[in-house]
């Protein structure tokens, strides 16, 4: 069950990393950009952090699943520290963005506060997961990078909440409202489990 439920996560993260390549496709207009004001459109700092947010974000999500793992990190422990080095430098340019962007959410202060809340923890905890490596300390850099990559897979439950979530209150407005919380707060709680559990088998 364990890999089973991995492989479902590697697949979505694979699936929405990608996502960003539909702006290169698609007319902005039949995206996430068409339900945005033409006043934010023409903010050309918000217009380059929301790029820089979904590139950046999709680069953390697609590659940052494959830390996980002692036999790959015990196998490649160059190609663990590239990508993540790579997937550091992600986060920081997406967390950033994100939290400028959840300045203009949609839906208003409950929206924003719960995209801005996202985007500090996802930020801090990478962050304080690389000071914990350098310093040696193993244990607490991986359990960090859980706590970091449940923020990233934030990417995915946004998507899979939002709809369910439409298609059962038929309320869209008010169901963006709470999937701003839903997206990444159970998510860390899942993450919580995640390293307790650790703990207990260590």
């Amino acid at each position: 069950m364990k890999k089973f439920l991995f492989v479902i996560m590697c697949f979505f993260a694979l699936m929405i990393g990608m996502y960003p390549l539909i702006y290169f496709f698609v007319e902005h207009k039949h995206t996430f950009l068409g339900l945005k004001s033409p006043e934010i459109l023409h903010n050309q700092i918000w217009k380059f952090a929301f790029f820089a947010h979904i590139i950046f974000g999709g680069i953390s999500l697609f590659i940052g699943w494959r830390q996980f793992g002692s036999k790959f990190r015990n196998k490649h422990p160059q190609l663990h520290r590239i990508i993540g080095k790579s997937y550091v430098i992600s986060v920081l340019i997406s967390s950033v963005s994100a939290i400028y962007m959840g300045i203009y959410a949609n839906g208003g202060i409950i929206s924003s506060v719960g995209f801005i809340f996202l985007g500090l923890v996802w930020l801090i905890t990478t962050l304080t997961a690389v000071a914990q490596i350098r310093k040696g300390n193993v244990m607490k850099h991986q359990q960090l990078m859980i706590y970091s990559y449940a923020c990233t897979f934030a990417a995915v439950t946004l998507r899979l909440w939002y709809p369910l979530l439409t298609s059962v209150t038929k309320d869209p407005d008010n169901s963006y409202l709470a999937v701003a919380w839903l997206c990444w707060l159970p998510n860390l709680l899942v993450a919580y489990c995640i390293n307790k559990k650790n703990v207990e088998v260590n």
